[in-house]
């Protein structure tokens, strides 16, 4: 599983479990191009001992999409692998959502995957010699949890999940593989948050999962790392729920 020697372009990297596969990916050797909305990563770039790079970007535009990955070939000479992180979230009830809303998690979340992962394919296209794309999904594309509301949000994952599936056979004949992972609860900024604001939702993070705990960004980024490398070189087309168990059933509380 080691990275040596390959580039990853990881989007929404400047913070949440996105920072956390920068991370992961500079820890088994790899080099990163860092893209984001944000000002700045949340973490200093420069410490992680790997040629890693931000770019202040938004993949809602493909003008910007296109200047940007063109700089990631000119900066790392090369593109082995992707991973679409960027992403938004909306919990709110199916009555409430509003149009502008829903077209802006429509953009960012398959929009973005989808043109992210096609500029990174044809770099790799290019160079002839294969490449990985992990493509960020969500539990939300697989169940629904009754106090989330997440109809728009789920909808906008599968998607996801299913351009996964398309892609993996398509770009098979340049061997490049392309699997996504589906979190489940994980603790980020934004769940943490939650404890305050939806105190009874937050118990469910930690009580749902059969495993019994709510989810950490290292229990994402080994899987991802895996589906990165060359460990995986055979493994196209796959989701991997990551989950605490909670795909497959809930305890009973």
């Amino acid at each position: 599983m080691n990275m040596t020697g390959k580039t990853t372009v990881i989007t929404g990297g400047a913070r949440g479990i996105g920072l956390s596969l920068v991370e992961a990916v500079a820890d088994a050797g790899g080099d990163v191009a860092v893209l984001d909305v944000l000002e700045e990563p949340k973490k200093d770039l420069s410490k992680l001992g790997v040629t890693a790079r931000y770019y202040r970007t938004d993949v809602t535009k493909m003008d910007v999409l296109e200047d940007t990955f063109e700089k990631i070939e000119r900066d790392f000479g090369r593109i082995d692998n992707c991973v679409t992180a960027a992403g938004i979230v909306a919990d709110k009830s199916f009555f409430d959502h509003e149009w502008d809303e829903c077209e802006r998690l429509l953009k960012v979340n398959v929009l973005g995957t989808f043109f992210c992962a096609q500029l990174a394919a044809k770099a790799m296209r290019e160079q002839g010699d294969g490449g990985s794309i992990v493509l960020i999904a969500s539990i939300a594309s697989h169940m629904a949890i009754p106090l989330q509301r997440l109809s728009m949000y789920g909808a906008t994952k599968g998607a996801v999940r299913v351009m996964m599936r398309q892609l993996s056979v398509e770009l098979a004949p340049w061997n490049i593989r392309v699997n996504s992972v589906s979190p489940g609860f994980i603790r980020t900024d934004m769940t943490e948050l939650c404890a305050t604001q939806q105190p009874e939702l937050y118990s469910v993070f930690n009580s749902a999962p059969p495993i019994g705990r709510i989810g950490e960004t290292s229990d994402i980024t080994g899987v991802v790392n895996y589906l990165l490398s060359d460990a995986a070189a055979y493994t196209t087309g796959a989701d991997i729920p990551i989950t605490g168990g909670l795909i497959g059933g809930r305890i009973a509380s």
